[in-house]
């Protein structure tokens, strides 16, 4: 994560080249101690093979000899820093500087990077700088040294703003000596599944919380974890019903990891399934994330087209099941370096992600991005110190409610490895406040539980904000939605008349959680249903243009059903006299019937009826009870 894969392979080949340039030829020694070469060239042998240890136990012999041996302490230097001892190289390069200052200019280089790597910022600015007024330094290394050195002056001015953040380890029942990390969540904050990472070995866990503790982490059940594969890099959907994840060379995949699904089916996870072309390519696809809507997913790919080495990209579900080519998010959310785990906000408009590419800390940092009213991602911005530091800090979900955040880092304070915390989310960034659609789906005359398909969506703009399945065994869903909108709620199965529902959510609302009940009819002569998502100007039959999300419902529903036929009637409150009422739902039956006559050219199937105000659902006392009545319905008259 700290730095790019290609940056590595580079790093690593220069260095390798720097370490073994005197395997060949050895024009003069900084010593004059033939002992002291001795061991030095003796050296040589070890690191033909690899034998590190060796090579260090004979190169500090050849500094005990002569003191002053440069040429040792600069081999030291760049095999420490090999086998990743920054303390040991850090030691060994500055003795080489303090013995002669311009013998490898690389070296301040070096020392600049492990300094920023413990964030010790104006000891790597120093350091950097001095590297940098070289004339002839090493072009490798420039990008990099100008992108450390950016990140020294955002960390020294972050450090003197810090956000609130006391984040807490979530304990032992979930953090072990192993590494946890890439935690989900549902959006009611309650059921958390993570990978934990044990003998090289990834696998799924999930934790609950009860009564403000997270439970004893459990293998996650059902048909995920396997003993021969890696899973790892999952996100659970906001409603708990779907999880997308990665699985690493599997017989039959597009590359070396692959995005695959899973549903839950009751309590089990049924085994995952590759979710193919065009998302996977025979590239890397990684840290998947599904939106809201149950239809955009986000991930982590390193696939050509993209800005840098690993890049977030998107991918749209439409209604046949495919999915659309991937779309890059752009220069506002990717850099040339590495962009990973998104995770997109039940608000479906804030992104949280990792990057070792924008200016921060030295490493990866959390950052964030909202949409502008255009729907576009704004640029990135750093979470800000504490919350990243010169560790690795990435992986970091958000309540639904927008209240606390977890995260993984390797504190060295923490549990061993990687450990997930949680932290209270300063108002920065929080994300856009929401309430909660909670619902059961059952049939109406046996109360079964059901699964089926549940699609909200904004009446004004008819964007579709949620869709999913409910739980087969507990009928249960649950969504998500933006405050300061109207929806339009749909619940259909196969053999069953569609459910539907409308509701407003003002904004600043009170209520965090709605409840619905979505009872289903089975497809039967004489079943009907309230069109609950029809809407006319006041006093008139002009259909009003929020209508059209129902409409098209029906025209599905017909088409899906091609033996059934209906009628259309139309109702009114007792307001008005009875001549007029009768004359108003009448044409607003008709309206509706044409709509669907256009949509479905078969006459036979359709009827239309107005009914006035003779058949009220509800007193035409109240407002609301006079507002029930009037009404679109819609009922089966046959069945061929």
């Amino acid at each position: 994560m700290k730095l790019k894969l290609l940056a590595r392979i580079v790093s690593l080949v220069f260095l390798m080249s720097l370490v073994f340039s005197t395997l060949n030829a050895q024009v003069k020694y900084s010593t004059q101690s033939k002992q002291a070469i001795k061991y030095y060239e003796e050296s040589d042998t070890y690191l033909n093979v690899k034998n590190y240890k060796g090579a260090i136990d004979v190169l500090n012999k050849a500094v005990e000899e002569d003191k002053s041996f440069i040429d040792a302490y600069q081999r030291l230097g760049d095999i420490y820093r090999i086998i990743k001892s920054p303390d040991k190289a850090k030691l060994n390069y500055t003795q080489v500087i303090t013995i002669d200052p311009d013998f490898s200019k690389t070296n301040y280089f070096y020392l600049g990077e492990i300094e920023i790597k413990k964030g010790n910022y104006s000891e790597a600015q120093q350091r950097l700088n001095k590297f940098m007024m070289y004339s002839d330094k090493s072009q490798l290394l420039v990008a990099r040294s100008k992108k450390y050195l950016e990140d020294c002056k955002f960390a020294i001015d972050a450090m003197k703003r810090p956000v609130p953040f006391s984040p807490k380890n979530l304990g032992t029942g979930i953090n072990t000596n192993a590494d946890e990390y890439l935690p989900s969540l549902t959006a009611d904050g309650k059921m958390m599944i993570f990978t934990r990472k044990e003998n090289n070995n990834e696998d799924f866990y999930t934790s609950s919380l009860v009564e403000g503790q997270w439970t004893p982490a459990s293998k996650l059940s059902g048909n995920i974890n396997t003993p021969n594969l890696n899973e790892g890099a999952q996100s659970i959907s906001s409603d708990g019903q779907y999880l997308l994840l990665t699985i690493c060379n599997a017989p039959g995949g597009y590359g070396r990891c692959d995005i695959y699904y899973s549903r839950l089916n009751g309590s089990e996870w049924e085994a995952p399934i590759n979710i193919g072309a065009p998302v996977n390519s025979g590239a890397w696809e990684s840290q998947p994330c599904l939106a809201p809507d149950g239809r955009t997913l986000y991930f982590a790919s390193d696939r050509k087209g993209g800005l840098g080495k690993i890049d977030l990209w998107k991918s749209y579900l439409q209604d046949d099941g495919t999915w659309t080519e991937p779309e890059n998010l752009g220069p506002n959310i990717n850099t040339p370096y590495e962009e990973q785990s998104p995770f997109i906000h039940p608000d479906n408009e804030t992104l949280y992600f990792s990057s070792d590419g924008w200016s921060g800390m030295g490493g990866s940092d959390i950052y964030y991005s909202r949409k502008d009213t255009a729907g576009k991602w704004q640029k990135a911005e750093n979470a800000g110190y504490p919350i990243n530091t010169y560790l690795e800090d990435f992986c970091m979900v958000v309540t639904g409610n927008g209240s606390k955040g977890y995260f993984s880092t390797n504190n060295p304070n923490g549990k061993g490895g990687h450990d997930l915390y949680s932290f209270d989310i300063p108002q920065q960034l929080k994300p856009k406040a929401l309430t909660f659609v909670k619902g059961t789906v059952y049939d109406e005359k046996t109360n079964e539980k059901l699964d089926a398909v549940v699609e909200v969506q904004n009446i004004k703009t008819g964007e579709t904000v949620y869709k999913s399945v409910s739980n087969s065994e507990t009928g249960q869903f649950y969504a998500s939605l933006p405050q300061g909108s109207q929806y339009a709620l749909n619940v259909s199965r196969e053999g069953y008349l569609f459910y539907s529902d409308h509701f407003s959510i003002k904004k600043d609302n009170n209520t965090s959680v709605f409840s619905i009940n979505a009872p289903l009819k089975e497809i039967a002569v004489g079943e009907k249903i309230i069109l609950k998502n029809i809407f006319f100007e006041t006093n008139s039959y002009k259909l009003s243009p929020e209508s059209m999300v129902e409409l098209q419902k029906v025209v599905q529903f017909m088409k899906q059903n091609p033996a059934i036929s209906i009628e259309i009637s139309g109702h009114t409150d007792n307001v008005g006299d009875d001549h007029s009422n009768q004359l108003l739902s009448e044409n607003r039956a008709k309206v509706v019937y044409a709509y669907l006559l256009r949509s479905v050219p078969s006459p036979i199937r359709f009827k239309f009826k107005g009914l006035g105000e003779t058949q009220p659902i509800d007193s035409n006392d109240t407002d609301k009870g006079r507002a029930n009545n009037r009404r679109t319905e819609l009922k089966i008259i046959s069945i061929q």
